[in-house]
C-alpha cells in the first residue's frame, strides 16, 4: 500500500498522532479511537494492521500485551519525497508573512497618526 494511501485515512493519522509520545498498548489506542471515532474494536484493529504492515508502526508482544510503536522509516521517506514541494509553499508562506507584517506596521502608523490629530 502507497504511503499516502495509509495516511490518507484519519483513524491512521490519529493513531499514529497517539502513538508519537511513546509506545502504546493496542488496548489504550483502541480506546481513545473508539471514542473519538465511534468505530469497533475490530475496526482499530485493521487500521492497526494496515499501519503495521505498510511498515509505519511495530508491535511487539509483552505478556498477553500487544505494544505499538511509530517506525520513522516510512514517515522519514514521505518527508524526503515532500521535501521537493517543500520550497514552493515556504516561498509563498514567506511572502504571506511579508504582507502581514506590512499590515501591521501600516495598521499602527496609521492609528498613531489618528491619535496625533
Amino acid at each position: 500500500m502507497h504511503a499516502f494511501d495509509v495516511l490518507g485515512d484519519p483513524v491512521r493519522r490519529r493513531i499514529l498522532e497517539l502513538l508519537t509520545s511513546g509506545e502504546k498498548a493496542s488496548g489504550e489506542v483502541s480506546a481513545v479511537i473508539r471514542e473519538e471515532f465511534g468505530i469497533s474494536q475490530p475496526a482499530v484493529s485493521q487500521h492497526l494492521r494496515v499501519l503495521r504492515e505498510s511498515g509505519f508502526v511495530s508491535v511487539r508482544a509483552e505478556g498477553t500485551r500487544r505494544l505499538y510503536a511509530v517506525e520513522t522509516g516510512p514517515l522519514r521517506e514521505v518527508d524526503a519525497w515532500l521535501e521537493r514541494f517543500r520550497g514552493l509553499w515556504e516561498q509563498r508562506l514567506d511572502a504571506l508573512g511579508t504582507e502581514i507584517a506590512r499590515e501591521k506596521r501600516e495598521r499602527r502608523l496609521s492609528e498613531g497618526a489618528s491619535r496625533d490629530e
